[in-house]
């Protein structure tokens, strides 16, 4: 089966077995920035996979596929994904067939990574858990009673709307207020209004670390943000552990999660679950997509084979 992870800045595939044992992998800087750049990228990366393996296209089991937003199955298109313009055209879902022409699965990418977390990581035997990433976008992945939680719409966890930050929820309708003011764009933009000139969020972490006054000030605003909306998923669903992942939750866990963890009995009135960095890291959406798909991959070889199989 394959693998695929489908972000902003980056695009990773995976071909494994029906074990589970990666036998191929590539990762390349994303061509999101254009709809079918960004389809003729992952066609070529699969082919170059398949190649690699030794194996025919035909021979893709399972295909699933990992991105940012909700599928809107009425319509094919992509929503509430900004990150990545012309999905939220009606259709443009419908093309992933395109990407290998085997059965392929669209799931959301930080659900994915919850599943991952779930898996392989943090989240291994806890029952009630969130993976909460924040990175270029803001999402959320809930597990209760050990499986995945979608919501009626496929929109459980979409946490970058919370009302969590400043100023005009309107400002910004694509993006949510709580991924607005949190998200890699909130980092830097809080950067700016304090005098501090940078070019990513990591730059803004790293003069943290360094002890530059400004840059610890962003934290500080970052942390708070981060403990307002931890308060109010804590109130509703009171998960046993808050994973942090993303290019910030994750890489970022060092400076955040003291001042969240010591934030947070002020504003929950429940004691605050455990708070950790995923140890995943950017594989973590990859991992889960394996995860999810082995199952209905081994499900249809055995369907094939029971078909192929002479009556009497």
């Amino acid at each position: 089966m394959l693998a695929v992870d489908i972000g902003r800045a980056y695009v990773r595939l995976a071909l494994a077995d029906l074990v589970g044992e990666i036998v191929a992998r590539r990762d390349e800087p994303s061509r999101a920035e254009s709809y079918d750049a960004l389809l003729a990228q992952l066609s070529r990366m699969a082919a170059e996979l398949t190649t690699e393996a030794g194996l025919t296209p035909g021979d893709i089991t399972l295909t699933v596929f990992g991105m940012p937003g909700i599928h809107d199955k009425e319509t094919g298109a992509l929503r509430v994904a900004p990150n990545l313009p012309g999905w939220e055209l009606p259709g443009a879902v419908e093309r992933l067939a395109e990407v290998t022409g085997s059965p392929y699965i669209l799931e959301n990418d930080v659900d994915l990574a919850a599943v991952g977390e779930g898996t392989y990581g943090l989240g291994e035997g806890v029952p009630h858990f969130v993976y909460v990433s924040v990175g270029t976008g803001i999402g959320m992945g809930v597990v209760i009673d050990g499986k995945l939680y979608r919501g009626s719409r496929g929109a459980a966890g979409e946490i970058s709307y919370l009302p969590v930050g400043e100023g005009d929820p309107r400002a910004d309708p694509g993006r949510g207020m709580f991924e607005s003011v949190a998200s890699a764009d909130g980092v830097i933009a809080a950067a700016a209004r304090l005098g501090m000139i940078a070019a990513t969020a990591k730059d803004v972490f790293d003069a943290a670390r360094a002890g530059d006054e400004t840059a610890l000030k962003v934290v500080a605003i970052e942390a708070d943000h981060v403990a307002h909306a931890l308060a109010g998923i804590i109130a509703v669903l009171d998960p046993e552990l808050v994973v942090l992942g993303g290019g910030i939750g994750a890489q970022a866990a060092d400076l955040l999660i003291g001042p969240v963890t010591e934030r947070l009995p002020v504003l929950a009135a429940l004691r605050p679950p455990r708070i950790e960095a995923s140890t995943l890291g950017a594989d973590a959406v990859l991992l889960g997509a394996l995860a999810f798909g082995l199952a209905t991959a081994r499900d249809l070889v055995f369907e094939r084979a029971v078909a192929a199989t002479p009556p009497g």
